[in-house]
């Protein structure tokens, strides 16, 4: 099987010692001893010049790992154990989150609640165990509105101990960006416009940090194509022409697998989805990808170019891919403690008043604070604070998402995944797993999951303008 990707980190592949089995097997990981390795990878954080849009436009300034965009992709084994030397060369404090990781709650990169920031200046180590083979990626922590607005972020690729059945291993890093005139980045960063409407969606649109024209493919073959949204806002509804995609992964998880309604790959920001093409057509032939999440704003992402190479020879002849399962516990519904979160708040929304500081706090006074949003009828003001929810380790727990206003919001539980369970009172059909839900404006979501993760966990909008505004909260988990 052949992968491509736009840059992928060496890494030097060592026996894990007593410690490293140890939380192996705390992770419930399928891999036994003699096949776990350690892969230590250095990341620095500083600024890059990109050739984002092309001539005749001058190159962007961006922010980046290890001077890519996106950052390097970093490919590990299920069950092995990754150590990450982060060291901060940009003008802000900075941490790294791993979205999706089923981690320590020491490694979840969240300032001041996990962690102290990175100065400038200073390096800081990461270590943890990667239970589940998937599609992940990594990104900042502190003041991600912006620093993920200017590009930090890569993919982190957790490879199942058998692979399936395709000719090409494809990630599609999904983003887009405000540019001004002369390719340059808008630093118009956290506006209260973008606070309390759809969060900061761009005007410009790359695919691995660039914008595309066509993605080559050969007549025949099997393409997996991993998309990750890495964008502060904007959702994707991604049609491919002719192509009749079959999801098989969300967020990481394997799913049933099936065409998404329409045909349409709908993505949230910090959503993945896995799926497999077939490349039937002929050789020459070229079919658009195209957005169309947004009404009256559907452009072409790019288009699929078929090559003049000779046609697969087996073409017609694979049965559907299947991914195996990975160790998540099932939680016991019919046991389950039931909670329910309100999400409040935003433009159209009517709130009047939330609490802040643990104190019942007018709107104005929390929009001179930059907070529109709440959680429970709490406006988040910073990482680190009470928890909106308490969970006793090991126990089963039911939450009903509320999304009481006039806006999507795609919502992240670090450190759990969680099955969607129904969606306004209609069971889902096929109880994915995930860690970040999609909900539309006035939808009712119940997830179901295991807190068998100790620790304080970030809950919150993944629109990072609605998290900065206030829509983030903290389950704990004891």
């Amino acid at each position: 099987m052949a992968s491509q990707n736009s840059s992928i980190l060496t890494r030097r592949d060592v026996l894990l010692g007593s410690a490293g089995l140890a939380a192996a097997a705390l992770c419930r990981t399928p891999v036994s001893a003699s096949e776990a390795r350690l892969h230590e990878i250095s990341l620095t954080c500083d600024r890059a010049l990109v050739a984002m849009v092309g001539s005749p436009h001058p190159d962007t300034e961006v922010w980046c790992y290890n001077g890519a965009q996106p950052g390097p992709e970093i490919r590990v084994r299920q069950g092995d154990r990754l150590r990450v030397r982060v060291e901060n060369r940009l003008p802000q404090e900075t941490t790294v989150h791993w979205h999706g990781i089923r981690l320590p709650n020491a490694m979840d990169g969240v300032p001041h609640l996990t962690q102290k920031p990175i100065s400038p200046g200073e390096t800081y180590t990461y270590e943890f165990i990667c239970p589940d083979a998937g599609t992940f990626w990594y990104h900042p922590h502190q003041r991600s509105f912006e620093q993920v607005g200017r590009g930090l972020y890569g993919a982190l690729i957790v490879e199942e101990p058998e692979a399936p059945d395709v000719d090409r291993d494809v990630t599609w890093v999904l983003s887009d960006w405000r540019l001004l005139k002369n390719a340059a980045i808008s630093d118009d960063f956290g506006n209260m416009h973008d606070v309390s409407h759809n969060g900061r969606v761009g005007n410009t649109v790359t695919v691995n940090g660039r914008v595309r024209d066509t993605f080559a493919v050969r007549a025949g073959e099997r393409i997996r194509l991993r998309l990750i949204n890495a964008a502060n806002a904007r959702i994707f509804g991604l049609e491919f022409a002719e192509h009749e995609p079959t999801v098989i992964a969300l967020d990481g998880q394997p799913v049933e697998p099936h065409t998404p309604e329409g045909g349409r790959v709908v993505l949230g920001p910090a959503m993945r989805a896995d799926i497999v093409l077939d490349m039937k057509a002929s050789s020459g032939k070229r079919f658009t990808v195209a957005d169309r999440f947004y009404r009256g704003l559907h452009y072409r992402l790019l288009d699929l170019l078929y090559s003049e190479a000779e046609p697969s020879s087996r073409v017609g002849e694979r049965s559907p891919v299947r991914l195996a399962a990975n160790p998540l516990a099932e939680p016991d519904l019919g046991a389950a403690e039931r909670h329910q979160v309100v999400m409040g708040g935003g433009m159209m929304g009517g709130m009047r008043s939330a609490m802040m500081d643990g104190r019942e706090t007018d709107i104005r006074t929390l929009m001179h604070n930059g907070l529109v949003w709440a959680i429970n009828g709490i406006a988040a003001k910073g990482h680190a604070h009470e928890p909106l929810l308490s969970f006793a380790r090991g126990r089963s727990y039911v939450v009903e998402l509320v999304n009481d206003t006039a806006w999507h919001h795609p919502m992240h539980l670090h450190g759990h995944s969680f099955r969607v369970i129904s969606r306004n009172g209609t069971p889902t059909p096929r109880r994915e797993w995930q860690d970040t839900v999609l909900l539309e404006p006035r939808e009712r979501t119940e997830i179901a999951f295991v807190a068998d993760n100790p620790g304080d966990w970030m809950f919150h909008c993944h629109i990072l303008e609605h998290q900065a505004g206030g829509m983030m909260g903290v389950f704990r988990v004891s």
